[in-house]
Order: C-alpha cells, then structure tokens, then sequence
C-alpha cells in the first residue's frame, strides 16, 4: 500500500489527538462540578462522584449553591455580560460592515492609505492604549459604567473589516451595476444586496466579538469600580479569591456556567462559522 493511501489515516489520527488534547481539560471541568469538595480536591482521576448515583444530586447541589451564592451574584453578573455582549456585537457588525463596503465596494482616494492603517492598528496590543483610553473615558465621565466595554465596539474592528472586506470583494459587482440599472443608491445595495448575501461572514464576526467580550477580563478590571456592574469574567475570579479558600468543585461549577453560552453558541453556529471562513457562503 502506498504512502499516499496511509496520509488521510495519519491527518485523522492526528487531528483525533489534538481534538481529545482541547476536550479534556472541559471534561475535567464539567467532571469535577459533579463532584463534593472532599473529592474535587483530591488526586484520583476518577470523572464521576463516589458513588457515582449521587452524581445528579450533588451537581444540582453544585450548581443551585453556585447561582445563588452572594459572593458572586451570578444572575446579575450574567446579565451585565450578556447586554455588553449583545450591544458590542450589534455594533461591531454594523459598523465593521459599512466600513468594509465602503472599502471594497467604492472607489476613492486615499482607499489603500485607510486600509493599511487600519490593517497596522491590528497588530498595537489593548495594553499599549488602556492608559489614554482610561483617560479619554474618565474626561467622558463613562469609568464606573458599562460604556466602555460596548462603545467602542460601533467604531469597528480592525480584524471584521479586514475579514468582511475580502468577504465582499468575492461578491460579482454586476450585481452593483445591475442594482444602479434600477436606481438604487449605495445605501440600498448595502442593505438589499451586500448584507443578504453576507450572512456566514457576518455571524463570524458576531460570534468572534461575543467570544471576546463574554471572556474579557482586562478592560471590564480596568473601567469598572462597582460590584454591581461586574461582569462573569470578574465574577469567577473574585468567586476564586473569597475568603483566601478555592473551593474547586464550586468553582468548577461556576466556570461550567460561564462557559457554557459560548459552547452551546459554537455548537449552533460551526456550520455558518465554517461557511464565513471559507467563502462558501457565496456559491450557494
């Protein structure tokens, strides 16, 4: 048999590996918040309770201890990362989408100044600017409230616009010119044409923003001083620190819970994730 017959074998194999290497540590964690304290803490590597009939017990014990605790105010924390979340990721598409027609669907001077500029402010990491945007925030009066966390999110993202402008520049301009024919305006194209056949690349840039948000932990430390307007990311690592104890099953179960939307939302949208990534949104 030929090597070449073998290399599908090896890429699947392969890729088997790596895919229990990323699963484990969230089995771990799913494990463990099924289990008491006593147990999470100690270094058996058994996934399920002692005895293992106890398991739905004592995880909704786990679980009812960790939603209603003080220490963390879950239900509270939870909303305020979920109207961060939904506001930045409204106005991160809508804004990286205009811009991104705007670079890929006009012709005007200056077009490939503006989109390397914004191509090089990808590579100027968030601590490098958290100290004037900290001042620019505290001139606004907006430190100590969730603005900070969304606002910026509806000036756009160097990253969304770069992935939405290739995603456009694949679309036929005849359309545009056809479009014209009929006396539409840019405005039109925009939202009848561009944005409908857009949809895949669209979600991706929806999904990545609330991955970054929901697991934001720099910027909300950073602008936010009252613990009312926390957010899950906050939440988990003062719930790690109370009381100098890391109870592990606790935590364990409360980082289940943090996790959890993003998971179920990767689980909902892989095929439209794929479709934006590759392109192959466009060929349907």
């Amino acid at each position: 048999m030929s090597v070449s017959k073998f290399q599908p074998r090896l890429l699947t194999l392969a890729l088997a590996f790596a895919g229990v290497l990323f699963v484990a540590p969230l089995l771990w964690m799913l494990a463990t918040s099924f289990k008491p304290e006593d147990q999470a803490a100690s270094a058996s590597l058994r996934l399920l309770p002692d005895p293992a009939s106890s398991t739905f017990s004592q995880a909704q014990d786990n679980y009812t201890q960790v939603w209603n605790d003080p220490a963390i105010r879950f239900p509270l924390y939870f909303r305020n990362t979920l109207v961060v979340a939904v506001l930045g990721v409204v106005g991160m598409t809508l804004s990286s989408a205009v811009v991104a027609y705007g670079l890929s669907r006009i012709r005007w001077r200056g077009q490939s100044a503006v989109f390397a500029t914004i191509l090089f402010t990808m590579m100027i990491p968030f601590p490098v600017i958290m100290v004037p945007l900290y001042l620019v925030f505290r001139e606004l009066g907006w430190i100590g409230t969730l603005k900070p966390l969304w606002v910026p999110s509806w000036f756009g993202g160097a990253f969304s616009i770069f992935l939405l402008r290739q995603f456009f520049l694949g679309i036929p301009k005849e359309l545009d010119e056809a479009a014209r024919v009929d006396g539409m305006n840019h405005w039109s194209i925009f939202w009848r044409i561009i944005v409908p056949l857009s949809r895949p690349a669209l979600a991706v840039v929806a999904l990545f923003h609330f991955i970054a948000i929901w697991n934001d932990f720099l910027a909300p430390m950073l602008f936010l001083t009252k613990p009312e307007q926390f957010t899950l990311a906050l939440g988990l690592q003062m719930y790690q620190s109370k009381a100098g104890l890391t109870p592990w099953n606790l935590l364990m179960a409360a980082s289940t819970l943090v996790a959890l939307p993003v998971l179920l939302l990767f689980a909902l949208t892989q095929r439209t994730l794929i479709r934006g990534i590759s392109g192959e949104g466009l060929k349907e």
